[in-house]
């Protein structure tokens, strides 16, 4: 009976021991996360500073790029509609609204805001090197050789998505807004607040979706995503690609329309792509276990 007593002590101790091993090991990941985090953020602080610091010309060339009639994405549409003869809608020459500020703190808060926009965008990079390294050791080592691109395939798409919501989205859907009137006799005062919020709408959001490839990859990684969901989906793919164009172009034309939605769909088949290579390399991983 004592040593039955003995040998129960001993297991509820070893129970014990590894409960409080695993609750140590758990608390050490949330410590190592939050560096990770501390130093993401004080690389944003950092390049928010720098923003800070250079407004006037982030200011008047880049947040205010969009308004202007010499902007390259409208100097552009002009030079395309003179030599394939498109018509006078394709040149954009009048932008016709003002921009207002009706805050007493509107100003200072518009400089530290765009500030903080700014140094997200520049130190997302960095913030997406702290991710590989917070996951990087939890992964197998063919993991780790499959993944080892993330930081820059993920990076190269997220600035072109950047660019591509700044100098295609954002100009085409601000000229359509700020053009559009219902009657003569309203005028457009638009707010600071609100002109940088569609600005920064527009861009980060297009750098986001630029981002599809690497979602793909990760959730065909764990099952949850097939190439042959993605290819039964095309349809209704195209479909939503077709209507979010439509919306934010300016003008009812299929080639504007196109314009916009091309680059979405060249999206959508490399993601296929993606998700077609996961499942043949598990597959390979599969046959050579059996």
């Amino acid at each position: 009976m004592s040593e039955n007593r003995g040998k129960k002590l001993i297991d509820s101790l070893k129970r014990k021991g590894e409960s409080l091993e695993a609750e140590m090991s758990f608390f050490d990941h949330l410590e190592v996360l939050r560096w990770h985090l501390i130093r993401s953020c004080i690389a944003i602080v950092v390049f928010t500073g720098v923003a800070f610091s250079y407004y006037d010309f982030i200011f008047d060339k880049i947040i205010l790029g969009p308004k202007s009639a010499d902007f390259w994405t409208y100097q552009f549409m002009c030079g395309l509609a003179e030599r394939f003869n498109l018509g006078a809608d394709y040149c954009i020459k009048d932008i016709n609204f003002n921009i207002i500020n009706t805050e007493m703190a509107g100003q200072f808060t518009l400089q530290i805001n765009s500030s903080l926009l700014m140094g997200l965008v520049l130190g997302f990079p960095y913030l997406l090197y702290e991710v590989w390294r917070f996951v990087k050791p939890g992964l197998t080592d063919k993991e780790r050789t499959s993944a080892s691109g993330f930081v820059f395939y993920a990076t190269m798409l997220f600035i072109l998505g950047i660019l591509f919501g700044y100098y295609v989205i954002a100009p085409l859907s601000i000229t359509f807004l700020a053009n559009y009137t219902v009657s003569s006799v309203i005028q457009n005062q638009i707010t600071i607040d609100s002109y940088l919020s569609s600005v920064a709408t527009l861009t980060l959001g297009s750098g986001i979706v630029f981002e599809l490839p690497i979602l793909i990859f990760i959730l065909s990684k764990i099952g949850i995503m097939t190439p042959a969901f993605m290819r039964s989906s095309r349809r209704y793919s195209s479909v939503i690609i077709l209507i979010i164009a439509a919306v934010i172009t300016p003008t009812p034309d299929i080639l504007t329309m196109l314009t916009v939605s091309f680059p979405l769909f060249i999206l959508y088949e490399i993601s296929i792509m993606i998700s077609a290579r996961v499942e043949r390399n598990r597959e390979k991983a599969l046959m050579s276990r059996d």
